[in-house]
């Protein structure tokens, strides 16, 4: 019995060694500017901008493959931190800045057929076949995926409404912008 708790605890740490020595041989150098871009993405990996998920949009943009305008649910916001990252110029008039919105679904035409359903990545929608399906508000991120998949127009996205949490208050307008303006 101590034989073998003995060659065991043995080979455990052998094996432990070997693999710890493999990961620092072994080991990818990454690009930093890889991981900053991806941390300016919005991590939803919802697959809009043509690549699998954030990751590999972060290596694309890095290598100067994608425009800084390919994240649809970012917008206007997240293009222009890309932009300025990456140190280029971007034509920003045709991205609208939409603010977060999320995912609603209606009673009146939503017949349970599950599309929707299957287009979420993150799960945010819940429901049963031919049942009224429902959107977990804390998890959608607003890609509109399911918007795209419902064919009776059951989906739609509508802004965030505000809450104490989320509201703002405006930037006040400078009264010397007005008087040089006019």
């Amino acid at each position: 019995m101590s034989f073998a708790i003995i060659s065991l605890t043995i080979l455990g740490v052998v094996l432990g060694g070997l693999l710890g020595v493999a990961s620092r041989w072994l080991a990818v150098e990454e690009d930093p500017m890889e991981q900053e871009l991806q941390a300016l993405l919005p991590g939803s990996q919802c697959g809009q901008c043509g690549y699998v998920g954030c990751a590999q949009a972060a290596v694309a943009l890095a290598k100067g493959e994608a425009p800084v305008t390919l994240c649809p649910p970012g917008g206007r916001m997240v293009a222009e931190a890309l932009a300025k990252k990456l140190g280029v110029t971007a034509d920003l008039s045709g991205q609208a800045d939409m603010g977060p919105q999320l995912a609603r679904i209606s009673e009146d035409f939503c017949i349970g057929c599950l599309r929707c359903l299957n287009e979420c990545s993150v799960d945010a929608i819940i429901g049963a076949p031919k049942q009224l399906h429902a959107v977990l508000t804390d998890i959608c991120h607003g890609c509109g995926k399911c918007v795209v998949a419902c064919k009776t127009g059951a989906v739609s996205l509508q802004p965030l409404s505000p809450t104490t949490v989320t509201w703002y208050w405006p930037k006040p307008v400078s009264v010397h912008a007005h008087e040089v303006s006019a």
